[in-house]
């Protein structure tokens, strides 16, 4: 097994009688890219800040590269943390606001200067050294700070929602850059997000999180591909939600009559299962492949350039959608109102534990 980078032990965190982290325990290996993500409020930023040492763990363990810090100040942690409002000192040029930390610490100014402007190169803007924070666009801003935070060599650099203030191609732009750097440094990053395809697209680590707990943590895409409840279905995105009951057959019979197979594990017959489904993994009849069918009306089309999305509502009023190819579907279009069948095959159904 990986060495432990960071690791949480029963961590809970309270504010007054409200519990925002509960009892949690997280492994995150030596190097990796862990992205803590789920909706506002589930805990993921109070975790973050607790490892930080910003927040103190109301009980529980945290430990960093084997060394218990539950209840060392943030100095003596070995971390650095890089803030979403960035958090740059205005009167100051970018050279200096990456040297600030060492300044505190006593570092000379020559050598805490020729650090600083070693970061800058490293993220690729050693031309911006005298420049003020104003005279930066928001990606540059980021890259001081992201320099900042890493000029003290830090075992483990914490990224609270950094990509929230810039624009998509920006976005990309940056997620490529943190990979890059995290790579080549070689230390954890723990980076909290909203943003499902920020995590997919930069962890090696994706951790669910609601209401204080983590209910599911592991690769992307076996997060992705084996989600084991029905919110971590719908908050990664691209599944489509199905409940029904076990016939004696080993099929799933939904409420609209349809009989649908499924490869994987059921439970006993006659107990209610929920089973999903990949958005793009569905498909428009007539098809002469997909044994599942689910009768729906549309409710919405999306044209996304090389895909279409068709929004779906079942009998029992739920919703569903579908990514299709540009090709496919307009060689077969359809239209808000119009009652359709979608099909799939067997192998696509994924069992939901929960």
């Amino acid at each position: 097994m990986p060495e432990a980078g960071v690791e949480l032990i029963n961590v809970t965190k309270k504010y007054g009688n409200v519990k925002a982290v509960d009892e949690i325990n997280l492994r995150i290996p030596a190097g990796s890219y862990c992205c803590l993500i789920g909706p506002s409020g589930c805990g993921k930023t109070s975790t973050l800040r607790m490892i930080a040492g910003h927040e103190k763990a109301s009980s529980g363990d945290i430990l960093i590269n084997g060394r218990n810090v539950t209840d060392l100040p943030p100095v003596q942690r070995g971390t650095a943390m890089m803030f979403q409002s960035y958090a740059l000192f205005p009167h100051l040029t970018c050279l200096d606001n990456v040297a600030f930390s060492l300044r505190m610490r006593g570092v000379g100014k020559d050598e805490r200067r020729a650090k600083a402007k070693e970061m800058l190169e490293r993220v690729h803007l050693p031309e911006m050294a005298e420049r003020k924070p104003a005279q930066l666009s928001g990606g540059q801003q980021q890259r001081v700070a992201l320099a900042r935070a890493l000029i003290t060599n830090p075992s483990t650099l914490l990224l609270d929602e950094p990509l929230s203030a810039l624009d998509p191609f920006l976005r990309g732009k940056m997620r490529e850059e943190l990979k890059r750097l995290q790579r080549e440094l070689g230390i954890t990053f723990i980076h909290v997000t909203h943003a499902q395809d920020e995590a997919m697209a930069l962890a090696d680590l994706v951790v669910v999180m609601e209401r204080g707990l983590i209910l599911q943590s592991d690769s992307p895409r076996h997060v992705f591909d084996n989600p084991n409840t029905p919110f971590v279905a719908r908050f990664m995105g691209g599944h489509n939600i199905l409940e029904g009951k076990v016939s004696a057959a080993g099929t799933v019979s939904l409420a609209d009559g349809n009989a649908i197979h499924v490869n994987e594990k059921l439970p006993a017959a006659a107990s209610t299962v929920r089973i999903a489904v990949r958005s793009d993994r569905m498909r428009l009849m007539p098809t002469d492949d997909l044994p599942n069918r689910l009768n729906a009306k549309v409710t919405a089309v999306e044209y996304n350039g090389s895909f279409v999305r068709v929004g779906l509502m079942d009998v029992g009023g739920a919703d569903h959608s579908l990514m299709l190819s540009e090709t496919d579907f307009y060689a077969h279009p359809v239209a808000l109102g119009d009652s359709v069948v979608a099909g799939f095959q067997a192998d696509d159904v994924h069992v939901l534990a929960n």
